[in-house]
């Protein structure tokens, strides 16, 4: 059964992931696209915090949580293999000066495995870093279109991490990654005849980067119990900056559209020498992220906790886009984000009623991009509530969450984002190494 419901997930979202891009945010035609959430879908339904941990759910941002105590039911000599993977579907409406739209996306946003290996942990997964997915167009004085900026694709991070229990107390991880990914844009810059017609021939310039790099993140978790069963939980997250690397090709193509369906056609092309400009291999810094959080509860019971988060966004630069944001006035400025968030079980163990073995979750998050345009700072806002619906044994359980939030602003002519966020996740356990008691 549950091999079965593992496959429908991952057709289900692979196939939509197929059909739409993975974000279809205005804001990710800067840098490198949006930066996505490096959380599972608990995580983000309890506003974003990643401070907690336990043995029966993957924590993809931090490390340490792969090493943990063993587990009293499995006689405190192992703890479960964990495996999970989430995705989720976003419906955002655009809104401007000039008018409203609205967008969908839907993505596979994760996959991860958790061994146990004695004092040790090992984690594998693989998770988006950033996503590209826009479509912008500008008029005249005349109403015409203008120009057309379009772009997909992103940066992808297929990692291992490392978890060392030092204590019962204390643990400690690193994960190391490595990011690989593809982003193509595009930029029409439309021309009119005399008469006001579309002319037959336009120039699209198009642009293709393949990425690739290593990053680390270093991670830490300390609990300790104090008075009346209440126990104390902080963590704290580190990720060094780094670089991508980013070969890169420049076409201009001569071509003609047609006027019924819009489909585009090239008639001749042109590819920039980019070796002569510098620009065909170059560096993209990845900035460095610490992350702080600390929160209090009672095992099986409640959580709640808070969290902070500084990315050094001030660092990033695009040289070979920078005479677009130059042009767009944009500037790069730290970004940080807060959040809050916990958890609520009225009976874990309860044999009468399942809604009172069920999770539910709820948190709030503010985040400052680190991304200003026009003198106007690209803010975001949300909301979030879940639940983790028990199946299978004790400890595997299916998570649904919903956020909605509000992304960017509409003053100096920007757009503002008022989305919300459907998410699902499905994380299994079970015990795969088992000490034998007869020979």
């Amino acid at each position: 059964m549950i091999k079965k419901l593992v496959l429908v997930f991952i057709a289900m979202f692979a196939i939509q992931s197929y059909a739409q891009e993975g974000t279809a945010s205005p804001y990710s035609f800067y840098g490198i696209g949006s930066l996505k959430f490096k959380g599972t879908v608990e995580n983000r339904s309890m506003g974003g915090i990643t401070v907690y941990s336990d043995s029966i759910h993957v924590n993809l941002s931090n490390p340490a949580s792969y090493a943990s105590k063993n587990l009293a039911i499995y006689n405190n000599e192992s703890r479960p293999v964990k495996f999970a993977i989430g995705g989720g579907h976003t419906n955002a409406k655009l809104k401007s000066d000039n008018g409203t739209d609205e967008v969908n996306s839907t993505t596979l946003d994760y996959i991860a495995m958790s061994f146990p290996i004695g004092k040790f942990g090992l984690g594998l997964g693989l998770i988006p870093y950033t996503s590209v997915g826009y479509k912008l167009e500008t008029l005249n004085d005349d109403s015409e279109l203008y120009s057309q900026f379009r772009g997909k694709g992103g940066v992808n991070k297929a990692y291992t991490s490392l978890g060392y229990l030092v204590n019962n107390k204390l643990s400690l991880g690193v994960d190391f990654g490595f990011n690989f990914g593809n982003i193509k844009n595009n930029t029409i810059q439309y021309v009119y005849t005399n008469e006001g017609d579309l002319a037959q021939y336009q120039t699209r310039e198009d642009n293709n980067s393949d990425l690739a790099g290593i990053t680390l993140n270093f991670g830490a978790i300390y609990k300790t119990v104090l008075a009346n069963g209440f126990e104390l939980t902080s963590s704290l997250t580190y990720r060094p900056k780094t670089n991508l690397t980013s070969k890169n090709s420049r076409t201009f193509n001569t071509i003609t559209i047609n006027a019924s369906n819009g489909d585009e056609y090239v008639v001749n092309s042109i590819e920039a020498d980019l070796a002569a400009q510098n620009l065909k291999q170059t560096e993209l810094a990845l900035p460095a992220k610490l992350s702080v959080g600390t929160g209090i509860g009672q095992p099986n019971r409640w959580f709640v906790g808070l969290e902070y988060t500084l990315l050094n966004t001030s660092q990033f630069k695009n040289v070979l886009y920078e005479s677009s944001d130059s042009a767009g006035n944009v500037k790069y400025t730290n970004a940080s984000s807060f959040s809050l968030g916990g958890f609520f079980i009225p009976d874990y163990n309860s044999f009468s009623s399942y809604l009172k073995r069920v999770v539910y979750r709820a948190g709030i998050r503010f985040e400052e991009t680190g991304l200003n345009i026009n003198d106007e700072a690209i803010n975001e806002f949300g909301i979030s509530f879940g639940v983790g619906l028990p199946i299978g044994n004790a400890f595997s359980n299916a998570n649904f969450g919903v956020e909605f939030g509000k992304k960017g602003t509409t003053n100096q002519n920007l757009i503002q984002e008022n989305f919300i966020k459907f998410q699902l996740s499905l994380s299994f356990n079970d015990r795969w190494f088992q000490k034998r008691k007869f020979n």
